[in-house]
């Protein structure tokens, strides 16, 4: 039985990868990999096998219940298997049930580390999340929930934060400022979008709670990270009031 590694393949960017996962990857005998890893990143695993089991939203994806087959599958026929992961593996992405499968199999599992998308934001920004005297926390957290889920208490979580990083919520921003706004945050509180963070081709639009409720969805190419809060006001140069602020690009 071989051994399975739930491996963090970080924002986009190759050279944010771990010296531990880079290792992996050019060890790894196969790679299942999300969608939308780097292609740099995926040639790092020169000698293996690469299964793509990723997932867009709206577009054909991989069931969750096939990658833990496979998984199990991979391990009884290959000594070093890596679940390459976008971003960090136990951030919004299914680890645990993908432990649990391998748990239940008998199969032994690793989990390395990779930089999250809201981090590699904040670092694009030169923005710190937990800015000294203006955010002493932060959220993690998305408003997206899978089919027969319960939506469970984000908006309290996102309103008790002094800065909150939504994945998976661009699509839905207008609704996502509406609730935050009536829940008592300002509609001036300045919300960034990083589409791409880390990459080149990588963009940044700028606004406030209170000028995205009468906003039409966004459309965005790649995965998006929306921050808000007060620690970006500096950055975004919001300083109009809300009615008066417009979408902008930077």
């Amino acid at each position: 039985m071989g051994k399975v590694y739930l491996v963090g393949a970080g924002p986009g960017a190759p050279d944010l990868l771990t010296l531990r996962a880079a290792r992996l990857l050019e060890s790894a005998d196969i790679v299942l990999h999300d969608a939308l890893v780097h292609p740099q990143t995926l040639a790092l695993a020169r000698h293996a096998r690469l299964v793509d089991v990723g997932k867009r939203y709206g577009k054909v994806s991989t069931e969750q219940r096939f990658i833990h087959r496979v998984m199990v599958q991979a391990a009884r026929r290959y000594a070093t298997v890596v679940r390459l992961k976008g971003g960090d593996p136990m951030l919004f992405g299914r680890a645990q049930e993908e432990l649990d499968a391998l748990a239940e199999a008998g199969v032994e599992a690793e989990v390395v580390p990779g930089v999250t998308s809201a981090l590699a934001a904040a670092a694009s920004l030169q923005v710190s999340l937990t800015r000294r005297g203006v955010a002493r926390s932060v959220a993690f957290l998305t408003p997206r929930v899978g089919r027969g889920e319960s939506e469970g208490d984000w908006l309290a979580v996102a309103l008790a934060a002094d800065t909150a990083a939504l994945y998976m919520a661009a699509g839905a921003a207008p609704r996502i400022a509406a609730a935050l706004v009536e829940g008592g945050k300002a509609p001036e509180t300045p919300v960034a979008f990083i589409e791409n963070a880390s990459l080149a081709d990588e963009r940044r639009r700028f606004t406030t709670l209170g000028a995205l409720l009468a906003a039409e969805p966004q459309a965005f190419a790649g995965p998006v990270m929306m921050l808000v809060g007060e620690a970006l006001r500096e950055r975004a140069g919001v300083h109009a009031s809300p009615d008066s602020v417009s979408l902008k690009t930077a």
